[in-house]
């Protein structure tokens, strides 16, 4: 590993955060043949290990296969009233633990020989030809891109704005208590927030081994004691013995749902990635499949000798109806239940996975969207128009 150095030393890529998008693309890199550049990699902490897990739905047939914990083409969707089964098929909802990850990154490092610099990035100053990267109060890098995947707030605040915040817990039982064949998407059985949506879900890796997680769409976070209790009560809903298990991890995290832009383009030769770059949906939280996309859309850019600057992750019309039915769960028009139960009712299965990663004709979202309740919609549609009309007004009249 480099520490920082004195004198800033000159790359065509530099990868600010090292975390799971500048991962996937080190991999990205590699599996092109990418060998003709000068990467760096800034960041203070080298990731390693399983420090969170991916669930996401993709085509099977793909480099991924080697390395998922597990993958089902059927999941379940459960409301109080039934359970729903669905066969996802052509797709598949897979489960990515963070160590193969890691592991392929770091194999694509030593190949691509990549210079590593264990340090935080204080500052990206971009002239339009080379940008310097600033770490720990020095320039270390001159580079002709940077990709910076690091947590960054969005251009100017949403007008809704929710978080998905979660914690699961791994348990091993020592009798066999779980269907390995089908994962449990949403269980909606959960005690519903004032203001939000809650609910479980279940992702076996045997019939023994399964990440059971308690998962809130809502304004705010509980507290330690506030998830443990939930995770417990969803735990006995599921008829789960605590005295057969034992808990082997604990996993939490917190992803942005906001109708809040990201910059993803912030200056001239600087591109972020991740969440702030736009991948994470606002009415979902899912962030892994455009999290690749980006990866993939970047290393084929760079073999072919153009800038690595992805696509959008999503359409701006998705943006715009997710933007709707954030404030239509907000103000309490739609119940988080009902409104996911109705998707998955009324459309096909594959079609809802397809919309939610952004991979939807028109014709298939007008279908997507009127299986929705319409008097709700449509006040959230008036709602929404008329916050954004105000606020282009207001940011006229600050121009003047």
């Amino acid at each position: 590993m480099n520490r920082v150095n004195r004198a800033p030393v000159d790359v065509d890529l530099a990868l600010v955060g090292g975390g799971g998008a500048a991962s996937l693309v080190l991999a990205a890199l590699d599996r092109h043949g990418v060998r003709d550049l000068r990467v760096a990699v800034v960041d203070p902490v080298h990731k390693r290990g399983q420090d969170r897990t991916w669930a996401f739905w993709d085509r099977p047939g793909n480099d991924l296969d080697p390395v998922l914990s597990a993958s089902w083409r059927q999941v379940e969707v459960v409301t109080a009233q039934r359970r729903r089964v669905l066969d996802l098929a052509p797709l598949r909802y897979a489960m990515l633990r963070s160590g193969p990850v890691y592991d392929r990154a770091a194999a694509a490092e030593r190949r691509l020989g990549v210079r590593r610099i264990v340090a935080a990035a204080d500052a990206l100053d971009d002239d339009g030809e080379r940008v310097l990267v600033r770490a720990d109060g020095s320039a270390v890098l001159r580079a002709s891109w940077v990709l910076d995947s690091r947590p960054r707030p969005p251009r100017r605040p949403g007008r809704t704005n929710w978080l998905q915040h979660f914690r699961g817990w791994w348990l091993a039982s020592d009798t066999p208590v779980f269907d390995a064949d089908r994962a449990v998407l949403m269980d909606f059985r959960t005690p519903q927030p004032a203001r939000g949506v809650s609910f479980g879900y279940v992702l076996p890796v045997s019939d023994r081994y399964a990440l059971v997680e308690y998962t809130e769409f809502s304004p705010a976070r509980l507290t330690d004691a506030g998830y443990d209790a939930a995770l417990a009560g969803y735990r006995d809903l599921l008829g789960l013995d605590p005295v057969r298990l034992v808990v082997r991890e604990v996993e939490d995290g917190v992803i942005p749902m906001t109708d809040a832009p990201f910059d993803a383009h912030p200056s001239p030769r600087v591109v972020r990635l991740g969440t702030a770059g736009g991948a994470t949906r606002p009415s979902t939280g899912f962030t892994f499949s455009a999290m690749r996309r980006q990866a993939e859309q970047v290393a084929r850019a760079l073999a072919a000798g153009r800038p690595p600057v992805p696509a959008p992750a999503y359409p701006r019309r998705h943006l715009w109806m997710d933007a709707v039915a954030l404030r239509a769960l907000d103000r309490g028009g739609v119940s988080g239940p009902e409104f996911f139960d109705r998707l998955f009712d009324r459309n096909p299965a594959e079609r809802v996975l397809r919309f939610l990663d952004g991979a939807t004709s028109p014709a298939e979202e007008l279908a997507v969207m009127s299986s929705t309740r319409l008097s709700p919609m449509v006040a959230a549609t008036a709602g929404d128009a008329a916050d954004r009309l105000r606020a282009r007004l207001v940011r006229g009249r600050r121009s003047r």
